[in-house]
């Protein structure tokens, strides 16, 4: 029964095999894919003619908010390394 098994995996793995290769080696696939290549510049600059330019309205949106630092300045305990350093 193992036997059967095994042989029935292996034959659906070459089959698999087999039948990815023929569809990657058509040559319906293959002229497809130099038919895109070749004119990707049209395709993309077909999409992109009839695309809106937006005005730039980002000026001084954006602040700085520095209470974070203010707060950890306010909490922050001086560190002893480098007395342990120093000789007495």
């Amino acid at each position: 029964m193992r036997i059967i098994l095994n042989i029935l995996m292996v034959l659906i793995i070459i089959l698999f095999i087999f039948f990815t290769y023929k569809y990657y080696s058509s040559n319906k696939n293959i002229n497809t894919k130099d038919y895109n290549r070749l004119n990707i510049d049209l395709i993309l600059k077909d999409k992109t003619s009839g695309l809106p330019i937006l005005k730039n309205n980002t000026n001084n949106i954006i602040e700085f908010n520095n209470s974070l630092e203010n707060e950890i300045d306010k909490y922050e305990k001086k560190r002893k390394f480098w007395d342990l350093l120093k000789n007495k």
